[in-house]
């Protein structure tokens, strides 16, 4: 019996699905590339707005850019008006709670990268 009962258990592990990521309010250094390769860093504050929904704000170096974000399963995606452009960034939400992603603005070929770490 405490075999069957052992085996129902470890089963049972299997099933249960695993915990989606989840995205933390407050500030993140931010490193990443531009379109053209060079580097950039700075800060990002997210603000949670519902359990999914949240805005973000990214200071890098004299630039200051807002957005809307939302966070499915373990994606994170952000649009943003950057002057008078639109940009969408896509990142994955990593285990320590960085956020390691993809961005491009319209009209522009390519796409940057970004990291952002908790503070």
């Amino acid at each position: 019996m405490k075999k069957i009962l052992a085996g129902a258990l470890v089963g049972l592990g299997l099933v249960v699905p695993a915990h989606a990521q989840t995205v933390n309010a407050g500030t993140y250094d931010v490193e990443g590339t531009n379109l053209d390769g060079s580097a950039y860093s700075g800060t990002a504050t997210i603000e949670l707005t519902s359990e999914t929904t949240c805005s973000i704000e990214w200071h890098t170096g004299s630039t200051t850019s807002n957005g809307i974000c939302m966070l499915y399963d373990n994606a994170f995606a952000a649009g943003y008006v950057l002057g008078d452009a639109i940009g969408l960034i896509v990142y994955q939400v990593k285990s320590d709670g960085s956020l390691e992603g993809a961005w491009t603005i319209s009209g522009k070929d390519g796409s940057g990268t970004e990291i952002l770490t908790p503070q």
